[in-house]
């Protein structure tokens, strides 16, 4: 069979396998076959056109997913696109693979291998956190910049006074803490279920979808339970888990968007609007958002600061009308799910990014 050897590699396509000085060289199918499709070729440009064709057969695809693929192909190979030794850039065109390449009819004797070492649970499941708590911290992001909005809201009744500031902290505090948790789930879910099989925008939907729903129903449960504890009674109408649910799922679909354009910035605007659309949707159907949530604590204590009515005033409502429950329910959707695909689409990009 037919190998290819360039530097000190040895490409076997037959076997699927490229191996170096180290030994097997870990490469995804389709990274795989776009290499052997330039190494057949050496000194040919290879069209964008011709990768589609051959390599994703058909499958619609972003230019992104061929940059992506180049730049692992270079990373691995120990390459860089400045000064390239193995793969050239031809801007707008393609790439061509410039190495001198041997090729062999018969596959050359490897030594055997060595026994592998066992893979850790915690190996496997790292980047499934680290991606989580990118999540995590994108929904923090987005808690912050609502906080900030309701908590100068609240801050700005009549009579404050020097409680102002507490008042603003208070009201930060809760919707980082709820954001962060919710973004956690939310990411998790998404971050197991990319690693399962699938149509992909079903799964990240799905995983998105369920880790909202989950702890959508843990955080309403632990927040029924403390004031319950604390004052003898609780916000009912709390956000918990349907709206978890929903928000969620909305956010999974948002990513797969992210995940389809060339461009993060247009990703981060598919998902907030996804986002957006679902959480101007969650009032409708009965549900409430985090301002829901902070309004249904002002009625539950009505001795307290919490009150949210000179945002309400602005758009014309005495109270927290409906008109306020969907605009309040767009706003949050959108910064929920903009910087939760912003934070992982950034996160993968650091993970993959060769620096090329």
């Amino acid at each position: 069979m037919t190998t290819y050897r360039f530097g000190p590699f040895l490409l076997d396509p037959r076997n699927r396998q490229l191996s170096g000085r180290e030994g097997p060289v870990e490469l995804n199918a389709r990274y795989l076959d776009a290499l052997a499709l330039m190494v057949r070729e050496p000194g040919q440009l290879i069209t964008k056109d011709r990768f589609l064709d051959e390599v994703w057969r058909g499958v619609p695809v972003t230019d992104e997913a061929l940059t992506q693929c180049i730049r692992t192909l270079r990373r691995q190979l120990g390459d860089t696109a400045v000064n390239p030794r193995f793969i050239e850039t031809v801007t707008k065109h393609g790439y061509r693979f410039i190495a001198p390449v041997e090729v062999a009819q018969e596959a050359v004797a490897e030594p055997a291998p060595a026994m592998p070492r066992p893979v850790s649970v915690k190996a496997v499941r790292a980047p499934v956190w680290r991606e989580g708590l990118a999540a995590a911290g994108g929904a923090c992001v987005a808690g912050l910049l609502g906080g900030l909005i309701y908590g100068f809201a609240a801050a700005a009744q009549p009579g404050a006074g020097m409680g102002a500031v507490s008042v603003l902290l208070v009201v930060l505090c809760l919707t980082l803490i709820v954001a962060g948790l919710g973004g956690a789930g939310v990411g998790f879910g998404i971050a197991a279920a990319g690693r399962t099989s699938g149509p992909e925008a079903v799964r990240l939907t799905l995983g998105g979808a369920a880790g909202g729903l989950v702890v959508g129903a843990v955080v309403k449960l632990i927040g029924l339970d403390a004031f319950t504890l604390l004052f003898g009674h609780g916000p009912e109408g709390m956000t918990g888990a349907p709206e978890g649910l929903l928000l969620g799922g909305a956010v999974g679909f948002g990513l797969w968007l992210t995940g389809r354009m060339s461009g993060l910035r247009k990703g981060m605007a598919l998902a907030a609007l996804s986002g957006a659309l679902t959480g101007g949707l969650i009032p409708v159907m009965g549900g409430r958002g985090m301002a829901g949530s902070l309004y249904e604590l002002g009625q539950r204590f009505p001795d307290s600061r919490l009150s949210l009515d000179p945002l309400w005033r602005l758009l014309g409502d005495e109270g927290f009308g409906p008109l306020s429950q969907i605009v309040a329910g767009v706003l949050e959707g959108a910064l929920f799910g903009g910087c939760i695909a912003g934070a992982i689409g950034l996160y993968r990009r650091a993970n993959e990014n060769p620096r090329t």
